[in-house]
C-alpha cells in the first residue's frame, strides 16, 4: 500500500491536511511526522512560499524514504506591504495575541488580506507535483472564533460574513488557501499512477477563492 507523509509538525495544519485528504484513502496511507521520531526540522531558507514548501518536501522524503508532501503559508496584509508573509510562522514571535496586536498597532485594521498556501510533493530527489492555494479577505476589527488556528481567528472572510476561525474544518476547507491547494493535490493522487510511480511528470495548480 502506498504511504505519503504529511510533512508538517503544526497539529493544526495536520487535523486540515488529513480531513482535506482523506478522500484519497484507503489506496494511499497518510504518515504524521510523529512515526519518524527523532527527525531534525530544516530550516527554512528560501525567500517565497514556493522555495519552502519545495525545500520540506524534498528534505522529509530523502529523510523517510517515503514520498512527502510539505506547505508553506502565510498571510500577506496590504497595508503592511505584504507582511508577515513568509514570515508568518515567527513574525514577532510565537503568541499570536502579541501578532494580533501588532497587526493592529502598524495599521492592519481592516486592511485587504490574503492567506496564501504552496503545497510541493516529493519523491526520489523530485518535486512531483505544486499547487497554489490563495482566499481574499481583509482583517477583521477583533479576533474571532476559536476552531481554526493561526491567523485565522483575525482573517474575516465577506461571502461567509465571519472570520475563518468561526468556521468548521469542513465549511473552511471548501473556501481556505490550504483547501485550494490541497484539494489540487487529492485530486491529482486521485487520478494519477500512484505515488512512487516512475515517470511521472510535475503538475501545478493554482486556484484562488475570492471575497
Amino acid at each position: 500500500m502506498n504511504r505519503l507523509v504529511v510533512a508538517t509538525t503544526n497539529p493544526g495544519k495536520v487535523r486540515e491536511i488529513i480531513g482535506i485528504l482523506a478522500g484519497i484513502e484507503p489506496r494511499i496511507t497518510l504518515v504524521a511526522l510523529d512515526q519518524f521520531p527523532g527527525l531534525v526540522e530544516p530550516e527554512e531558507t528560501g525567500e517565497t512560499f514556493a522555495d519552502n514548501a519545495r525545500l520540506k518536501a524534498l528534505y522529509y522524503a530523502a529523510a523517510t524514504g517515503l514520498p512527502a508532501v510539505a506547505d508553506d503559508s502565510g498571510l500577506e496584509i496590504d497595508a503592511l506591504n505584504n507582511a508577515p508573509g513568509v514570515h508568518s510562522a515567527r513574525w514577532y514571535g510565537t503568541d499570536y495575541g502579541v501578532k494580533f496586536r501588532k497587526i493592529y498597532q502598524l495599521g492592519g485594521l481592516g486592511s485587504p488580506a490574503r492567506f496564501v498556501c504552496h503545497v510541493a510533493l516529493a519523491d526520489h530527489g523530485h518535486v512531483l507535483f505544486e499547487s497554489t492555494g490563495i482566499v481574499h479577505g481583509r482583517i477583521a476589527p477583533e479576533p474571532k472564533g476559536t476552531n481554526g488556528f493561526g491567523y485565522d481567528p483575525i482573517f474575516f472572510y465577506p461571502p461567509f460574513d465571519c472570520t475563518l476561525a468561526e468556521l468548521d474544518l469542513e465549511r473552511k476547507a471548501t473556501v481556505s488557501h490550504r483547501g485550494w491547494a490541497f484539494g489540487a493535490l487529492r485530486d491529482y493522487l486521485s487520478r494519477g499512477p500512484g505515488l512512487g510511480a516512475r515517470g511521472s511528470t510535475m503538475g501545478h495548480r493554482t486556484s484562488e477563492s475570492k471575497s
